[in-house]
């Protein structure tokens, strides 16, 4: 079973969206059976309507699986915020886009959140490799100091094509086992080679980062894989199925 853990729904203030639909034709062109959807930032602003929205097309299509999405910089009401989404709509973890909410992601406003999710079991999914922002060092500095939450750095932790911030993201990956990474937009087959090799299949997440880059072409990636089948079966879904605790007895046949 192949598991996208990285996708967003809803319409963006940022022009990019999909609906429900358009996602699930997505998927069956890339033959993935279960995906992990992020909410967007709305025209609104306010992410907990947004939050609601991924609630109630979890609960229409059993094969997606919902995020909660929050602003740090709302301090206690992005903490209520969280609560709401895990408690009462049922997310199953917290992403947090520094870039799109402005706030670097070792802040000590985002602590708060982690404690959260520490108490709560949440993964944390960050929107990686943003300039000053979210780069891997700052996710390696915020798993440092929660070491129980398992923290997701999408894009493998750098969205510098140069390939720049691969150095920091290996490093990141090597010293913090509570750190893994997604796979969506890295260009280098050899680095995601590498990271599974190096540091451990189970510390790879494949994701598309749909509607923004094409499912096909994502999971292609680490379908071509030169790895073995078992490390291609976790990256392609085990991983995802053990951090968001799926069960995968609830698909629809």
């Amino acid at each position: 079973m192949t598991i996208d853990a990285f996708s967003f729904l809803g319409q963006s203030l940022f022009g990019y969206g999909q609906t429900p639909h358009e996602l699930r034709a997505r998927m069956d062109a890339a033959d993935i059976q279960q995906v992990v959807v992020c909410p967007v930032k709305p025209r609104g602003y306010h992410l907990g309507p947004s939050n609601d929205a991924i609630a109630e097309a979890v609960a229409l299509h059993p094969e997606f699986v919902g995020l909660a999405r929050v602003d740090p910089n709302l301090e206690a009401d992005a903490l209520t915020e969280l609560d709401r989404a895990a408690l009462t709509l049922g997310l199953r973890g917290l992403f947090l886009h520094p870039w799109e909410e402005t706030f670097r992601i070792s802040s000590p406003r985002v602590d708060p959140l982690l404690v959260r999710c520490a108490e709560l079991s949440l993964p944390v999914l960050v929107a990686t490799g943003y300039p000053w922002l979210s780069e891997a060092a700052q996710i390696g500095d915020l798993a440092r100091r929660f070491p129980s939450v398992t923290i997701i750095m999408t894009h493998g932790g750098q969205i510098n094509i140069s390939g720049l911030g691969q150095a920091d993201a290996m490093e990141t990956l090597r010293r913090y086992p509570n750190v893994c990474m997604e796979t969506s937009g890295v260009y280098r087959q050899d680095f995601l080679q590498d990271v599974a090799m190096e540091i451990g299949a189970e510390r790879v997440l494949f994701g598309s980062n749909s509607p923004l880059m094409d499912p096909r072409l994502e999971v292609a990636r680490a379908r071509w894989a030169d790895l073995p089948a078992s490390s291609k079966e976790l990256i392609l879904g085990g991983n995802a199925q053990r951090i968001f605790k799926l069960d995968s007895s609830a698909l629809p046949s």
